[in-house]
């Protein structure tokens, strides 16, 4: 009897936990068991912060490692490189579809509007006049005869005034906007 009494007793309870911990009008999360979850001691990533000698939250990189999936570039923005990076960089990928296809969504979002959907050199920003210098003519001879390597290597670092387009476009994606320039464009 007095077993029944506690179990009766302790379902009681848990109903009412259970029941009593949601809410009906979303304007609440209910209790509270666990607090420390709910409401994190963290600390913002630039405020200052007394668990470090120097104060600061952010902290810098160990020295000396590499983040996951980041491939050092050795080539400099200099014509010796480029020469350089021409005759010992060669494409991993194959011209398939799909590489391809990759390509021309990577020209047409990071090149176009420089270089024009048909890398003619008459992109948006050139013929608007909001840029005043003349982007490269991808179907020039001298690009047509430059090897993938050397036009991996422009995109990666710049070139002229064209600026560095390698921390914005992985280097995959850069080797297959080679690809529809020298497969795609330079056939037309």
């Amino acid at each position: 009897m007095k077993m029944k009494m506690i179990y009766k007793f302790l379902s009681a309870i848990t109903l009412i936990l259970f029941f009593g911990s949601c809410d009906r009008d979303r304007n609440s999360t209910g209790w509270e068991y666990f607090d420390d979850m709910a409401h994190s001691p963290a600390y913002e990533s630039y405020t200052p912060n007394p668990n470090f000698a120097d104060g600061k939250t952010l902290r810098n990189p160990v020295e000396g490692t590499i983040p996951i999936g980041y491939q050092p570039y050795l080539f400099q923005k200099n014509d010796e490189d480029r020469v350089k990076a021409g005759l010992t960089m060669v494409n991993p990928l194959e011209p398939t579809e799909d590489n391809l296809a990759r390509g021309k969504q990577v020209f047409t979002t990071f090149c176009a509007n420089c270089h024009g959907d048909k890398g003619d050199g008459q992109g948006y920003l050139f013929t608007s006049k909001k840029y005043p210098y003349q982007p490269g003519n991808l179907l020039s001879t001298k690009v047509r005869n430059n090897p993938e390597g050397e036009i991996f290597h422009v995109i990666t670092v710049g070139y002229g005034v064209m600026a560095p387009h390698g921390y914005m476009i992985r280097p995959e994606d850069r080797w297959k906007a080679v690809m529809y320039i020298k497969d795609v464009l330079h056939k037309k």
